[in-house]
């Protein structure tokens, strides 16, 4: 049973954990840190609260004016006072009129005084005779003490909880500008709770040969002691590099569960932000984490992010912050010492772009290529992903791992979801056969759109699918045509679905030219039977294009340009710099010529067998979709190869 991660001191990081053992609570760092700064905090809440008494009153004062006593007189014997209140020699009082004070030249209502002690009138007397009130309470209301206190403590209060949030902001981690500036809230760290399941090989299936490497990981988890004994030291970090969708994520969950040790996953761009050291110092708060409860792995998923070769020149922005985040997990793992139990495992689709300094020996210094699974490893991914899915009779998964070759695992998990949703749209108790076939059409093919097209344009696009489909009829060697149909799917008008018997690993100079052969068929078609061309041929053309250029300047197939590799990755630069431009004009003739001989093929083979070639097209216009026993009836052609049982 496994155990929950321990309690985070921050919610503010990018990491997720599973398995790590339970710890006490720790007193937050930033408790620490802010007890330096309390005696600052009293101070300025001082200040603030003698200015505001000062402040208030300033305001006080303003509201009621001090007059003579002679004035005071005056109203008295004018009738013009309301009210008094005395108290001892000080006198408060209110006007009926409002008047002008003769020495400040103000005008005032409310008023207070003071009697001189050696004035003989009669003021009472004149009070009484002039019907003014005495009263019992001041006239002017002061605020209390208690109320005082509370408007002047407010702004103090304010100051506190600003403070206290600088302050958390701070010592959450990084301080200086980074912990205030530019960083977006991560979400809180994934935890697992105690007894449920984990990840395992078990729930792996398709990738053997990389579950064998990996399994010296989870040995040397396992077994430290005896891997020491003997002298040996396990691979500081494992390097998973694959086509997205190959389960490298999945096998180091996996190598977690097996080992059953806490596994800390996070995305390299989650170390990124504008300021520059946020990165860093994320990097060594999650070693301290995975060395807290060693024996652990630390996984970072697509770390070509920040692995990538670093430039020669000074970087600004963003570029300075993920060298520096480079810099960081390079010195981390150098300070492995082999003992403390931890190891990284990283995983990229670009492992040629890293920087040497990452994949040396000593730091990745294993690195496993996880392919697509072949056919007997997709068949044992989609038992997996139907494990919770009631399959009827009909379905055989074998058979739907022989039609799906070069599929990766996320894709086949995608494959049998839609079978699943659409047994559900149509209120079945069971996935069906047919609901995985239409669910591979959705995803190799794209979904139905409701296009109604005109007569002429569903023609045209039945000779230009029965094109393709009959050029791969006829070519030896070619994938066998499994499905042609005219319902628009994608972006697509019409599509042929043409895929191998079998898995394949290398190509002959033979088959590829059959491969554009048929990717012609369709433009071939068009010109054998109406003289023009359209503009459904641009796919066709984009992969005619591919095929050709990587058989000329990098499979060595042309005489003219040699057993050479002209363009070693036109992925990584623009095309007309990977080469001289004598070597450009060159590949261009070449693949002219090429793409040229195998357009003239496919128009004298699509002219020879123009019968089989209407007959497609015309089965089609009835019809709309064609499956691969029907398709070759109709064109009356013998699979020249038999399928795989």
């Amino acid at each position: 049973m496994t155990n929950p991660a321990p309690p985070r001191d921050s919610p503010d990081q990018p990491w997720r954990t599973e398995g790590a053992p339970e710890e006490p609570q720790k007193p937050p760092s930033g408790r620490r840190r802010m007890r330096g700064g309390w005696w600052r905090l009293a101070l300025a809440a001082l200040v603030v609260y003698l200015i505001a008494n000062i402040v208030l009153s300033l305001q006080d004062q303003d509201h009621e004016p001090t007059v003579s006593y002679t004035e005071f007189s005056k109203q008295v014997s004018d009738g013009n006072v309301s009210k008094i209140y005395a108290k001892g020699d000080a006198i408060q009082g209110q006007l009926k009129k409002e008047q002008t004070d003769p020495e400040s030249g103000s005008k005032y209502t409310k008023f207070k005084t003071q009697r001189p002690s050696f004035a003989g009138d009669q003021l009472w007397s004149d009070l009484i005779r002039h019907n003014v009130a005495v009263t019992a309470e001041p006239v002017v209301q002061h605020r209390s003490f208690l109320s005082n206190l509370l408007i002047s403590l407010a702004p103090m209060l304010l100051l506190v909880a600003v403070w206290i949030f600088i302050a958390r902001r701070f010592s959450s981690g990084l301080g200086g500008a980074g912990g205030m500036f530019g960083r977006k809230p991560p979400p809180r760290p994934v935890e697992l709770q105690p007894g449920q399941q984990r990840t395992t090989f078990a729930d792996v299936a398709g990738i053997d040969e990389v579950e064998d490497e990996l399994n010296d990981v989870v040995d040397f988890l396992k077994h430290p002691d005896a891997y020491r004994r003997m002298g040996a030291r396990m691979p500081r970090a494992v390097l998973l590099s694959g086509p997205p969708g190959t389960g490298k994520t999945l096998l180091a969950r996996a190598v977690a569960g097996e080992a059953g040790v806490p596994f800390f996953s996070a995305s390299a761009s989650e170390f990124i932000e504008m300021i520059v050291g946020v990165g860093a110092s994320r990097v060594r708060e999650l070693f301290a984490e995975a060395r807290k409860v060693a024996p652990s792995i630390i996984f970072i998923d697509e770390i070509d992010t920040i692995g990538r070769a670093r430039a020669g020149g000074s970087g600004m922005g963003g570029h300075d912050e993920r060298e520096q985040t480079l810099n960081q997990i390079l010195t981390e793992m150098d300070g492995f010492s082999g003992s403390e139990g931890v190891i990284v495992i990283a995983a990229t689709n670009r492992a040629d772009v890293l920087d040497p300094a990452l994949t040396r020996p000593g730091r990745f210094d294993r690195v496993v290529n996880v392919s697509p699974p072949d056919r007997g490893g997709r068949e044992a991914i989609l038992r997996i992903h139907t494990r919770g899915i009631p399959l009827a009779a009909d379905v055989n998964l074998a058979q739907v791992a022989r039609t799906t070759p070069g599929m990766t695992g996320a894709e086949l998990a995608n494959l049998a979801n839609e079978a699943a949703l659409l047994a559900v749209k149509r209120a079945q108790r069971e996935v069906t056969r047919s609901d995985f076939s239409e669910a591979l059409e959705k995803v190799q093919l794209g979904a139905e759109r409701a296009l109604v097209m005109p007569e002429e344009e569903r023609r045209r696009t039945a000779y230009h699918e029965s094109g393709h489909a009959l050029l791969g009829m006829l070519q030896p060697g070619a994938d066998p045509v499994r499905k042609i149909t005219i319902v628009p799917r994608g972006r697509a008008l019409g599509v042929t679905l043409s895929t191998p018997e079998s898995d394949r690993y290398a190509y002959t100079e033979e088959y590829l030219r059959g491969r554009i052969i048929g990717a012609l068929g369709g433009m071939a078609a068009e010109q054998v039977v109406y003289g023009v061309i359209t503009t459904g041929s641009e796919s066709d053309l984009e992969q005619v294009t591919r095929i050709a250029r990587g058989m000329v300047s990098r499979w060595g197939m042309s005489e003219q340009v040699g057993r050479l590799s002209a363009l070693p990755d036109d992925s990584q630069q623009a095309y007309g710099l990977a080469a001289a431009p004598q070597t450009l004009d060159v590949i261009d003739a070449e693949m002219r010529r090429i793409v040229d001989e195998c357009y003239e093929e496919a128009c004298r083979k699509l002219g020879e067998h123009r019968g089989r070639l209407d007959a497609l097209a015309r089965a089609l216009m009835e019809r709309e979709t064609l499956e691969e026993k029907d398709a070759y009836r109709i064109a009356g052609i013998t699979r020249l190869t038999k399928d795989e049982p």
